[in-house]
């Protein structure tokens, strides 16, 4: 027997800000729609957009809004019903057959759009087949919705289309990031999706994502009791902000850092200095100055120029900043692939030690073999 709580909702609280992205989006996206349909002379919006808007706007990563399926879905529904009606004009029955056809076709075609149907089921209920004229705003329409949520969507930070596993991800590389490499290939989440019957409602690149998500939980939590005061270093190498970059890449290659902070007075973090910011600066002189790399980092790093540039040049001022206490499963998605590559620990403004991706490993590492040793 069915409980009550299976009539509750079965979605999560939203947050205002996808309140604000979904109705703002849908709203402007029918109406820019509407007047471009309106100004081309082709007809109007039909109420079958309306639920094509909330999937774009509202669930941008769903296979169903995708913009072939927005677009074929929509397309194709109205071409079958449109037959079906032609076919078998004035007969009751053909009306309720046009929608199991169209669904039929949008799965085929794995173009299945829900709103689809109410667009079969629109036109079949119409008196006239009207080839042209029922397409053509059904076509341009959906097209049209497609083509406002794609800046719409990327504009208030979500991606849509939704990029698959084996498109470039975020290096211009068909590698995901670190923590959705969950040993699985695409076809193999596809496998499973299908073997579920979740393939409509779950896209690939979305449960590549959530095990990753949930692997990176796991592993957090393995690492429960530790904080980033038990890995960071303490004992630190700084520089001041007037330190000449000549210093700075002596101690890069002297001591064999990745990353450098700079204080002010009292041990203040004003920002850290990584090695990549060195050669981003040599190779934007070259660029200006026309010389090549390595000369403009010579030149970068020369002790005996005039007025050598300074650490606080080059410095980054916008890393994350962490306190001793804090659990180093809090840290694992600073470090991550496309975040920091270094975190400062900081009491009030001044930092006490600095935790790198080579102290996450190595403490992942240790705990992970005294787990292996507790279960032998």
């Amino acid at each position: 027997m069915v409980g009550w709580r299976g009539f509750a909702p079965a979605m999560g609280g939203p947050k205002l800000v996808d309140l604000v992205r979904a109705g703002f989006g849908a709203g402007l996206g029918l109406l820019l729609a509407g007047l471009a349909l309106w100004s081309l002379g082709i007809g109007g919006l039909i109420a079958p957009l309306g639920a094509s808007a909330v999937l774009v706007f509202a669930l941008p990563n769903s296979p169903l809004a995708q913009p072939w399926s927005v677009v074929m879905g929509n397309t194709l529904s109205a071409l079958v019903a449109l037959a079906v009606i032609t076919a078998l004009p004035h007969l009751g029955w053909a009306v309720p057959l046009a929608v199991p056809l169209a669904i039929v076709t949008m799965l085929g075609t794995r173009a299945l759009h829900p709103p689809g149907g109410a667009v079969a089921l629109l036109v079949a209920l119409g008196e006239k087949a009207e080839w042209v004229h029922i397409l053509a705003p059904i076509l341009a329409g959906s097209c049209l919705l497609v083509a406002i949520g794609i800046p719409w969507n990327r504009a208030v930070g979500r991606v849509y289309p939704f990029r698959q596993p084996a498109q470039p991800g975020p290096h211009g590389t068909i590698d995901p990031k670190p923590e959705e490499r969950i040993g699985l290939d695409p076809a193999e989440l596809a496998t499973i999706l299908e073997d579920f019957r979740q393939s409509s409602n779950v896209g690939v690149a979305d449960l590549a994502r959530l095990v990753g998500a949930a692997e990176q939980a796991a592993a957090a939590r393995r690492m429960e009791g530790f904080t980033a005061a038990d890995i960071m270093s303490r004992d630190l190498v700084t520089v001041g902000p007037e330190a000449p970059l000549s210093q700075v890449a002596d101690i890069f290659r002297n001591r064999g850092f990745t990353s450098l902070p700079v204080v002010g007075e009292e041990e203040r973090l004003l920002g850290l200095i990584f090695q990549i910011d060195l050669i981003r600066r040599a190779r934007e002189d070259a660029f200006r100055q026309h010389h090549s790399l390595i000369r403009a980092f010579a030149h970068l790093i020369d002790s005996h120029r005039k007025r050598p540039p300074k650490a606080a040049e080059i410095m980054e001022t916008d890393t994350p900043r962490i306190a001793p206490d804090t659990p180093v499963g809090a840290i694992m998605p600073l470090l991550a692939d496309g975040g920091a590559e270094a975190v400062a620990v900081v009491e009030g403004p001044r930092v006490v030690g600095i935790v790198t991706r080579t102290d996450l490993v190595s403490a992942l590492a240790q705990r992970l073999a005294l787990v292996q040793i507790d279960q032998s």
